[in-house]
């Protein structure tokens, strides 16, 4: 993994979940009943249909919220504060990890699908919350999610990134197809690689990778 890859990047843009915290935390879990219950509740189907339309809208918009709002018009507000209000007390701070983003040269922000008070109960929980010069939610993009390009453009115009001059560290693969075609530099953060034309890199460890592009391993 050549450090010079990365030499012309000044902004270095995360992902949360599933990125700034390993997967085996399974926050997802939580957030998925929580969903589940929401489009219950409010759409008024039965249990299964809910979980059906809770994943069909996640994989068809990028989101649930996205797809509740296409088709059914929902306030996105309630939805993101119901479906994030979960446990976080199994979470750990992770030094190794807050000493590695700190030492990045340049800005450092958080994108996140979530919301930003959200993403900030996480940061916190991790022992992050002071590392990132901007925690942005999906709040902040109009409620339009990850990976649809428009939405990374109106988080990267309020910021102020050059795509050029940035990298993205994502577990998802699909969010990073738009940040690669805006010329951005790729990591995808997961426990199986997944190789595609839009990844520069993949790792499983994210402390490590960044502790190699310092040249400290």
């Amino acid at each position: 993994m050549p450090r010079q890859n990365f030499t012309h990047v000044d902004t270095w843009v995360f992902d949360l979940d599933n990125t700034l915290y390993h997967p085996s935390a399974r926050l997802f879990d939580q957030i998925e009943v929580k969903m589940t219950d929401w489009v219950q509740d409010v759409l008024g189907v039965e249990r299964d249909r809910a979980n059906h339309l809770r994943h069909h809208y996640w994989q068809t918009y990028g989101t649930t919220l996205a797809g509740l709002m296409a088709e059914h018009d929902v306030d996105p507000d309630p939805y993101l504060h119901a479906v994030h209000e979960i446990d976080l007390s199994h979470l750990t701070k992770d030094p190794g990890l807050a000493a590695e983003i700190s030492d990045l040269p340049g800005r450092k922000i958080v994108y996140t699908n979530g919301s930003r008070p959200y993403a900030q109960r996480v940061l916190a929980a991790r022992g992050l919350s002071d590392l990132f010069d901007a925690v942005y939610g999906v709040e902040h993009a109009q409620y339009r999610p990850k990976p649809d390009r428009a939405a990374f453009e109106a988080i990267f115009t309020q910021d102020g990134v050059t795509p050029s001059q940035a990298a993205m560290f994502e577990d998802d693969p699909r969010n990073l197809k738009a940040p690669h075609a805006m010329g951005m530099r790729t990591v995808h953060v997961a426990d199986d690689a997944q190789p595609a034309d839009h990844i520069h890199h993949h790792t499983d460890d994210l402390t490590g990778f960044l502790k190699r592009l310092r040249g400290a391993e």
